[in-house]
């Protein structure tokens, strides 16, 4: 199980990065709030990967 939750983090970790160079590049103020929206929302599937939040059953 954790091959593929490593899988997993470093997908993410490589998802975030392209979303960061597309970021750079934007052109418009909407363009740049999609990348940021998708950024933060990779990232926190990321932390919860990596056991940063509490498991969301116990909520």
């Amino acid at each position: 199980m954790s091959n593929v939750r490593d899988l997993l983090i470093r997908g993410s970790e490589k998802v975030i990065g392209h979303y960061r160079v597309l970021l750079a590049a934007a052109r418009t103020e909407s363009e740049r709030e999609l990348y940021r929206s998708r950024i933060e929302r990779e990232q926190r599937l990321l932390d919860a990967l990596q056991g940063d939040f509490p498991d969301r059953s116990a909520a």
